[in-house]
């Protein structure tokens, strides 16, 4: 298992054979891998990837990572302990890692909403409208009679949004590798200008 950072740019759609196919678009970084986590010092095997913000990165000799306080963005991705011989510190990653994968792994970071009602939030049908009626948007009961308590877990009002969001099996539909932009069947998580993850 390996993966790629990207940034959500926006929707549209491709055509696939007589049909309008929904896409997210996701534009690929330059990719640098800054360090390596190793079962012998971490006690598993990870690749260590960030967007630099410098044209050069210097690799001093025998480092085992790269200063990342030049990175915009860094995120850990889990790879097998062989193949994680494979990369070297400083190396550049593109689109040609996605040759061969159809489907991929999608996580990121759903729209945050700010403090939410029920109604909002949980998609509460409220009370009545009219006149006379004082519920209206309020939540309702929500206690017991016994345990005096209210139970874990009940839907109420608080903070909606801004929760991890994996979507797994997405296909790619679209792989334009002379923009560093591919495009993946439906919504991704996120606003625009988001990044997200590409696990495959």
């Amino acid at each position: 298992m390996a993966g790629l950072i990207a940034k959500k740019l926006e929707m549209t759609r491709v055509v696939k054979g007589d049909n309008f196919v929904p896409v997210t678009l996701l534009e690929v970084p330059r990719l640098v891998v800054v360090g390596k986590r190793t079962m012998e010092n971490d006690g598993y095997t990870a690749l260590i990837l960030g967007i630099p913000q410098t044209e050069e990165v210097v690799v001093k000799e025998g480092a085992k990572s790269v200063n990342t306080s030049l990175c915009s963005q860094v995120q850990e991705f889990r790879v097998e302990a062989a193949d994680l011989e494979g990369y070297t510190l400083g190396q550049e990653l593109n689109l040609d890692t996605l040759e061969g994968i159809e489907t991929v792994t999608i996580i990121g970071f759903s729209k945050w909403k700010g403090f939410t009602g029920a109604m909002k939030k949980h998609n509460f049908s409220g009370g009545p409208g009219g006149h006379g009626s004082k519920f209206h948007r309020a939540l309702g009961s929500i206690g017991n009679r016994k345990p005096r308590r209210t139970h874990k877990g009940k839907k109420m009002h608080g903070h909606h949004g801004d929760i991890k969001v994996n979507i797994k099996n997405v296909p790619v539909e679209l792989v334009n590798k002379d923009v560093q932009v591919i495009g993946v069947r439906g919504g991704v998580p996120g606003g625009r200008n988001s990044f997200v993850r590409i696990v495959f």
